[in-house]
């Protein structure tokens, strides 16, 4: 590593890294430069004397002691998440002379109005004592924890420790750091910051940036410009949104941050429009609503009406605002509603487009409506850029006269992917003036916010067997691409990929065709190849019965479908085709949805797309339907069968590339139509004309060029796979996880081309295993290391399980294979056994189980007559052994054995670890006070382990 010489703040040191005691001390300088007061606190005991003292400043009074502690009893209720609202509300304190005040702990109008101090190194004792790094108090109370490590180690290990310390001390006495709002976590190279949210994983950690999304990584930037104290007030009070539905706090990102500020400056300082450029999956709802929650509260603005264009979007968008702002907003049902709203003192109104043009347009609601001609309303539209563009965007600049327009969009209209209507062709700029911020798929790429897209195109013109990932020729005629034989391959293809390209369904597809014809064709033949035993996908689909339903604007936009058919003409051939559908998945999910009612069709259409967020649809089947404005982390797969270009394009492959976890890397989009130079002029619009190579996952052989690279630099450490036993101290094993992950990184991007195959890297299947055993060994070490707080450089690293984890790997699949263990040849026997045990050593979640089911195989299977008496008598087994490890445990540390499956039930059913009084009623005798925490946490580890052997998949 190449050391910088001194800066002016001192955070590199010359010649040598930096210490983590040498960050703080130069960070703590830095805010007390800054404004802060630098105080030092120990331990509660002076945390609770300087709140005392910042309140009595803050709030320009004195408090006795009863007072205080009055306020105390206040602050001290409730989770994070009903601390927040306390933070944010005055708290109505009957004085000792009977006189009331109210005591505010938080300025939000005036947000600099506040006291600000920085101080380290307190120490809290919980289940364990922790001793936190930074800390920033806001009125006394602490609202942002930094935790810091040494140049070089891991961001992410800080994050896992905030983490821990919340587990361990945050809700210690009187649980005042269960106050926090935000974390800061830093190596002084890399600096990102965080809500306070237990939900929340090491994936939805963000970098600050400035308003040309340029990232502020360094410490020293990051204090300067994001813990700048009036902009960390303002962060507190306008820009962390309290979600009711969750009970999380969520915080902005720099761009939604940037994007609300600069509509709030034109609302304040002028009457001209505009637009937000933020690329699908970048959080748009969430931005609109931020920015509609604060313009309400400017004393000029009468009205702020949040405007979609579609039934279904009317539903989501309304939800999610309610889940924001929990009340906010009552969705309109009708025209007449929406008309009463907008003449009451409802301030911020979610509807469509459509009711809102009845509103105008209709003479029943003339008188009503008149009086609101020359109020100050502020429209912001979901989506600028759809039914904009027809009449009702022209009818609503005609009637209102103080009116401001702010539009939203992902992919804007521009000169050239502009359509001619009848008002001529207009472009995003022409209807809502200049961009006001942008942040295109490049910019979230970047920033790890969506995923790369790997796109593969599939030659369907050929004998299915022998598609191959080659770009398919330029034939689109509809004979051809309608042909049952045609859409057969492809369902053949999907059958044979599904499981590769969503890692074993732990992941979700969907696959999107041209049309209703088409797609009852491709639903018909997943049925009959389900039926006879081909596959056991779960397919869902949905789309609209109206008459004409060919896809004609797919070019461009996407034409949109709507759940609602009132007034509309049916297709009854397509209509009797939905309800046939729909009656699968009435069977299949045990419900009684029907398209004869328009409410149930729409009931019908929130439960789908709610199942296939939680991954109970394995490949969702649509024409237009949910390829816009819909959000599924789970989906990783689109697979294609219909033209798309332009903004349709980048909208339909944005549906797979939200980020979830480790092992989903990429977006996968699987092409059956020559869609290359649409992608590419796409990609081109959208970003820039370099941006190809940012967007689009590379090649299959560069990845097997870099998987070799990381495996030669892993043999360089462990040429074999037994001499990572040899490494000779914590610095090899340390070089050794990390190379490996970066192999498991490579890994688990080439195993979802479908071309992968062992032959094309340097390394066996069976060898790379080993070494993924190997990998998970060393993860036990550091987890006994953690639990007994052992010092070691290891626990500076983050071993990421999510990726070495392979849900195709189970009991059941275990059982499966003991199965044909028992009815194949003697002299085959033990090599199969080997490789069964094997797959159990190299699996995170079944090595707990290994040495049980090694048993069973050496002791109960020479007793079993066949492979299909296997599973009946493991269950067997493994009730008894179930039962016996309760006993022994019960047995071995004094345990009341009623008591102690009462413990583990409560665990089971709250996911909350059980506090060390729960563990200590169990115990037959009670341990001296001084043993009481020893012998309580061996007992829970106890516990879990059980519960990881068998409880979780069990049989």
């Amino acid at each position: 590593m190449t050391n910088k010489v001194s800066d002016q703040q001192g955070f590199y040191t010359s010649g040598q890294l930096q210490s983590e005691a040498q960050l703080e001390n130069n960070l703590i300088a830095q805010l007390a430069s800054q404004g802060y007061e630098r105080v030092v606190i120990e331990n509660e005991t002076g945390l609770l004397a300087n709140l005392k003292r910042q309140l009595e400043k803050h709030n320009k009074t004195v408090f006795s002691e009863n007072e205080f502690s009055k306020v105390l009893n206040h602050l001290n209720k409730g989770n994070v998440f009903e601390r927040a609202v306390t933070l944010r509300d005055k708290f109505n304190l009957k004085r000792d002379d009977d006189s009331t005040l109210y005591v505010d702990f938080i300025d939000q109008i005036e947000w600099c109005q506040n006291q600000y101090q920085v101080t380290n190194q307190i120490t809290m004792e919980g289940e364990y004592k922790n001793r936190y790094d930074v800390t920033i108090l806001i009125n006394g109370l602490p609202l942002v924890q930094i935790e810091l490590k040494r140049r070089g180690l891991e961001l992410k290990e800080a994050f896992n420790q905030t983490k821990r310390y919340d587990k361990h001390s945050y809700g210690s006495g009187a649980g005042l750091f269960q106050y926090i709002q935000l974390f800061v976590i830093s190596n002084g190279v890399n600096t990102k910051y965080y809500a306070n949210n237990k939900k929340q994983s090491f994936k939805q950690t963000f970098f600050w940036s400035d308003k040309e999304n340029n990232q502020i990584t360094q410490l020293e930037k990051f204090a300067k410009t994001f813990l700048e104290k009036c902009h960390l007030s303002k962060m507190f009070t306008k820009y962390i949104v309290l979600n009711h539905t969750f009970k999380i706090l969520m915080a902005l990102r720099p761009y939604q941050y940037y994007a609300v500020e600069a509509i709030i400056d034109k609302v304040k300082n002028s009457v001209h429009n505009g637009y937000i450029w933020h690329t699908t999956g970048s959080g748009k709802t969430l931005t609109s609503f931020k920015a509609a929650q604060i313009l309400t509260n400017l004393p000029k603005v009468d009205k702020v009406v949040f405007c979609v264009d579609r039934k279904d979007l009317d539903y989501q968008t309304a939800k999610e605002f309610n889940a924001f702002s929990e009340g906010s907003v009552d969705s309109t049902d009708n025209t007449q509603k929406l008309v009463t709203q907008l003449g009451d003192d409802t301030k911020l109104i979610v509807t469509t487009i459509q009711k809102l043009n009845t509103a105008i347009m209709k003479e029943r609601y003339k008188t009503a409506m008149e009086p609101l001609k020359d109020k100050r309303i502020i429209f912001i539209f979901d989506e600028c850029h759809r039914s904009q563009f027809g009449d009702t965007h022209k009818r609503i600049t005609e009637y209102f006269n103080h009116y401001q327009m702010f539009g939203f969009t992902g992919t804007p209209i521009f000169v050239e992917n502009v359509a001619k209507n009848q008002h001529g062709k207009r472009t995003t700029k022409d209807l809502f003036g200049e961009c006001l911020h942008k942040y295109v798929i490049t910019d979230a790429i970047r920033d790890e916010n969506v995923l790369k897209f790997a796109v593969e195109y599939i030659n369907t013109f050929k004998q299915h067997d022998t598609i191959r990932d080659i770009e398919v020729e330029a034939i689109d005629t509809k004979e051809v691409m309608d042909s049952p034989r045609r859409i057969e391959a492809v369902v053949d293809y999907i059958i044979a990929n599904h499981e590769r390209k969503t890692h074993a369904k732990e992941f979700t597809g969907m696959l999107c065709v041209s049309s209703v014809e088409v797609l009852t064709t491709y639903y018909d033949i997943f049925q009959q190849k389900k039926r006879a035993g081909e596959h056991n996908l779960k397919v869902g689909t949905i789309f609209s019965y109206a008459a004409n339903e060919e896809d004609k604007g797919s070019d461009d936009f996407i034409t949109e479908e709507t759940t609602d058919m009132t007034g509309k003409k049916i297709n009854q051939h397509s209509r009797d085709k939905l309800e046939s559908y729909i009656g699968d998945y009435n069977a299949m999910f045990g419900t009684k949805y029907t398209t004869k009612d328009s409410k149930s069709f729409y009931n019908y259409y929130n439960e789908l797309a709610k199942r296939v967020r939680e991954k109970e649809v394995d490949i969702l089947l649509v024409v237009n339907m949910f390829l816009t404005g819909f959000d599924s982390p789970p989906l990783n797969t689109l697979y294609v069968d219909k033209n798309l270009k332009h903004h349709g394009l980048i909208q339909a492959f944005s549906r797979t590339n939200r980020t979830m976890g480790e092992k989903k890397s990429q977006g996968n989009i699987v092409c059956f139509r020559n869609l290359k130079q649409a992608t590419d002029d796409a990609i081109s619009l959208f970003s820039d004309k370099n941006a190809k190579d940012t967007i689009i996952m590379e090649p299959y052989e560069d990845y097997v060029k870099s998987f070799n690279e990381a495996l030669a630099n892993l043999k360089a450490i462990a040429p074999e796979v037994d001499d990572v036993n040899k490494l000779l101290d914590e610095k090899a094993e340390f070089e050794f996880i990390r190379t490996y992950r970066e192999l498991m990184r490579v890994f688990n991007i080439l195993n979802t081309f479908t071309d992968f195959k062992f032959e094309d890297v340097e390394i066996d299947e069976q060898e790379y295993a080993d070494y993924g055993s190997k990998y998970l060994d060393l993860y036990e070490k550091v987890k006994s290391n953690r639990m007994t707080e052992k010092v070691s450089i290891l626990n500076d690293i983050d071993f990421e399980l999510e990726l070495i984890h392979r849900d195709d790997i189970n009991v059941t699949y275990i059982l499966k294979l003991l199965g044909q263990l028992k009815d194949i040849e003697p002299k085959e026997h033990e090599a199969k056994k080997k490789n069964i045990l094997d797959m159990l050593s190299g699996d995170v979640e079944m090595r707990s189980k290994k040495k049980l089911i090694e048993k069973f195989i050496e002791e109960n299977m020479p007793k079993i007559a066949s492979g299909g008496d296997v599973e009946a008598e493991f269950k067997r087994f493994w009730e008894a052994q179930d039962q016996a490890y309760l006993h022994q445990l019960s047995e071995e540390e004094g345990l009341d054995h009623d008591k102690l499956k009462k413990l583990i039930s409560s665990y089971l059913f709250t996911e909350k670890l059980p506090y060390r009084d729960d563990v200590v009623e169990t115990m037959l005798t009670k341990p001296s006070i001084l043993k009481r925490k020893a012998v309580s946490q061996r007992i829970l580890d106890k516990v879990l382990g059980y519960i990881k052997t068998f409880v979780d998949g069990a049989p």
